[in-house]
């Protein structure tokens, strides 16, 4: 099996990425439970039926984020999001919950039957925009795993995280932190650019593969240009903005935009 397939389903995997709406208590909340859900569950339907390999849900509307800790409201909406989205598609789910909430993120994909979460500050520090991520949590969330009988979840694990600064681990290259996530357990890594929408450079992403054998997934900028150059390197490749209305996450998806990018991953994965 190739690196990727047992997380993502596929070599070389399109992962889409479904933001679901502002949940209870974000600051944009003001919308039931039930209709986030029914919303998030046709989204992915048509992702999924788009021929996208894969999906994360993630709660990119409840900015400004928690650091760590999420309320159990949040815990409860993502569970009822996710279950409503299992539902709909069959194919590897993953659950991220900002900031950086990844044992409340493996709560909900244990409970969901979803593949695979998405965490933040698997290992070393970083001060992100919601603050200091100041303990790294591959010890606390692989042992939380292994109590809630969750070994089954997936950890693909961010370096270098986007929307951080990296001066305390400034002395730190990409390619060592590929490397200490894979000696602390995670079962993949994510290698993004700045901030949600930049290009992921192709120096990291070349660096990060070279020096693990875990699976390595893109996780921001792609585009349908960039995408043969990117699968070269990538096990996966997250998409969640360019295929969205006028290329803004905030928005819903553009069927020509998201028929486009899958066409592009079709070419060149060949």
């Amino acid at each position: 099996m190739s690196r990727g397939a047992s997380i993502f389903g596929v070599p070389k995997a399109l992962v889409g990425m479904v933001h679901v709406g502002a949940l209870p208590g974000a600051p944009r909340d003001g919308e039931p439970v039930a209709s986030i859900s029914k919303r998030a569950a046709a989204e992915a339907a048509m992702l999924a039926k788009a021929g996208f390999d894969a999906l994360i849900l993630e709660n990119m509307h409840d900015a400004p984020y928690l650091r760590r800790r999420v309320g159990p409201e949040i815990v409860a909406a993502m569970t009822a999001i996710a279950g409503a989205v299992r539902r709909a598609v069959n194919i590897p789910l993953g659950i991220q919950i900002l900031a950086g909430a990844n044992r409340e993120a493996l709560a909900v994909a244990h409970a969901t039957g979803c593949r695979f979460i998405r965490a933040e500050g698997f290992v070393f520090a970083s001060v992100a925009d919601e603050g200091l991520l100041e303990e790294a949590d591959a010890g606390p969330l692989l042992r939380y795993r292994k109590a809630i009988g969750a070994e089954s979840v997936r950890v693909i694990a961010d370096i270098k995280k986007k929307h951080s600064a990296h001066a305390i681990t400034a002395d730190v290259d990409i390619a060592e932190t590929a490397r200490a996530a894979e000696f602390f357990g995670a079962d993949g890594i994510v290698v993004s650019g700045a901030a949600t929408g930049r290009p992921t450079s192709l120096d990291d992403l070349h660096e990060a593969r070279s020096a693990t054998k875990l699976p390595v997934a893109v996780g921001s900028g792609a585009t349908p240009e960039t995408l043969r150059e990117l699968f070269e390197e990538a096990d996966a490749v997250i998409a969640g903005s360019w295929f969205k209305k006028r290329g803004d996450w905030r928005n819903a998806p553009d069927p020509a935009r998201v028929k486009a990018l899958v066409a592009a991953a079709r070419r060149a994965r060949k």
